[in-house]
């Protein structure tokens, strides 16, 4: 059998807030690298501030790939994801440089170095249908739907997340099988990539504060403006994109149900336990080596060097790290 090596990339993870956008620029300064985004909702045009996207400068520093790619109402699932990330990846590769995927949505992280259960494309009648009835009957209602159909995966959802909803219903009304099997029996065991993932680790408290003063930075360079133009575009609340964390409190206030200083604590609290959810699910990882930064950037550096110039190993058919 010929083996063939899997392209490397570098993959910078953790939970928001820890440094990971600045990590992988830095990363791809030394590493002469272009980064991918690996941020579901820095994938939206027009939601720049709430989401962190990386500056201009710093996109004119390093070339970023996937930040702003879809509109604010376009349904973006982690297997479009992937796909357009392949694409990006083969495109730096092809230019001679390295690739630094960079973001905490861990979904999109798994989706890209594991791959996803090998299920039947989606996005025809069968969405269009699902889309119109969540339209009509609501969120909450259609998780109730996808509850009495595959109640595992129903369990890991919140009204909110209609895509990932309207994708397990799809998955069950084309094949007749839960999606949650597919997934028990594909288990994110395949290797797309040869993937060095590094990890931020940052003191709770530390990364509270962070959170914090990110929020009220947010504030101050005008979130609640970005907020007020996507509602005048015509990007209605009940979008995934507009029901993520500091677009939905803002659009809120706006509308005169919360103050503004409710707004800014309930930014605040929601940010903090999605960054201990993320921490939860990146720490579930083995595959994930975690460093302090700044503290440990030296350290990184040399990992992630060094992982780029070892050559494979063909002597036993397998490549080395």
């Amino acid at each position: 059998m010929i083996y063939t090596p899997l392209d490397k990339i570098v993959v910078v993870c953790g939970p928001t807030a820890s440094g990971k956008s600045e990590l992988a620029l830095r990363l791809a300064k030394e590493l002469d690298g272009e980064i991918v985004n690996a941020d579901s909702m820095q994938i939206y045009r027009g939601l720049d501030i709430g989401t962190a996207k990386p500056s201009p400068d710093q996109q004119a520093a390093v070339r970023h790939h996937l930040i702003d790619v879809a509109d604010p109402d376009q349904l973006y699932s982690a297997a479009d994801y992937a796909d357009a990330a392949d694409k990006a990846i083969r495109d730096i590769i092809s230019r001679g440089k390295r690739v630094i995927v960079a973001g905490g949505t861990g979904l999109y992280i798994r989706a890209l170095v594991n791959g996803l259960a090998d299920l039947p494309s989606g996005g025809g009648d069968y969405r269009k249908d699902l889309q119109l009835e969540a339209e009509r009957i609501g969120n909450d209602a259609m998780l109730e739907k996808l509850r009495c159909i595959d109640p595992v995966i129903a369990a890991d959802l919140h009204p909110n997340n209609l895509v990932r909803i309207i994708r397990a219903l799809e998955v069950y009304l084309m094949t007749g099988v839960p999606l949650s099997r597919y997934q028990k029996e594909h288990g994110f065991s395949a290797n797309r990539y040869n993937a060095c993932q590094v990890g931020i680790t940052v003191d709770r408290q530390l990364l509270y504060d962070r959170i914090d003063v990110r929020v009220e930075q947010m504030m101050a360079a005008g979130l609640l403006a970005e907020v007020e133009g996507l509602l005048a575009a015509g990007y209605g609340r009940d979008l995934k994109s507009m029901r993520s964390i500091g677009y939905k409190e803002s659009a809120a206030h706006l509308n005169g149900e919360l103050s503004g200083e409710e707004a800014v604590r309930l930014i605040k609290r929601d940010t903090r336990h999605y960054a201990k959810r993320q921490r939860t699910w990146f720490k579930a990882d083995k595959n994930i080596m975690w460093f302090e930064y700044p503290e440990k950037f030296g350290t990184v550096l040399e990992y992630t060097f060094n992982f780029y110039e070892q050559q494979e190993d063909n002597d036993n058919g397998q490549g080395t790290f």
